[in-house]
């Protein structure tokens, strides 16, 4: 058992096969290398990308289907290649959630695809014409009697 040491999540007890190589990193995260996905205990829709390295930094990720049905991730077989997939059902989408002032919002631009048998990742920017910010439903604003 491994512990990792988290701001969010206090101290989190892994097994080494729950580690998740991303050999490029992310995108403003290029040295951050191993992650850890946690599911989140308040929201089954939602889970977490914790860096094993830096206690500080912890992605939301959702499965973008439970949000757009209709989602499809079209990229080149060469962004496929490094992670080794036998077949395509082996391939786990997620993408980060983020949040402006009035709503949350999915980077389905730029999703992440995770090989969970070789425990491979990489983030890859999609062929098509997806927003890098899906607004889900947005935020009512907060009412208050003013007379």
């Amino acid at each position: 058992m491994i512990e990792v040491n988290t701001t969010r999540f206090g101290v989190v007890g892994i097994e080494a096969d729950d580690i998740l190589l991303f050999p490029s990193g992310l995108p403003g995260l290029d040295d951050l290398h191993h992650w850890v996905l946690l599911a989140d205990a308040e929201n089954d829709a939602l889970a977490w990308l914790q860096s094993v390295s830096c206690r500080d930094i912890a992605l939301a990720v959702v499965s973008p289907r439970r949000f757009v049905a209709d989602y499809q991730v079209r990229i080149s077989r060469s962004e496929l290649n490094p992670l080794q997939f036998e077949g395509e059902s082996e391939a786990h989408v997620v993408v980060v959630v983020g949040k402006t002032e009035l709503s949350l919002t999915l980077n389905l631009k730029a999703p992440l695809i995770i090989n969970l048998q070789r425990r491979l990742g990489r983030q890859v920017i999609v062929n098509d014409d997806q927003p890098l910010q899906f607004e889900l439903a947005p935020r009512r604003a907060q009412l208050r009697k003013s007379a």
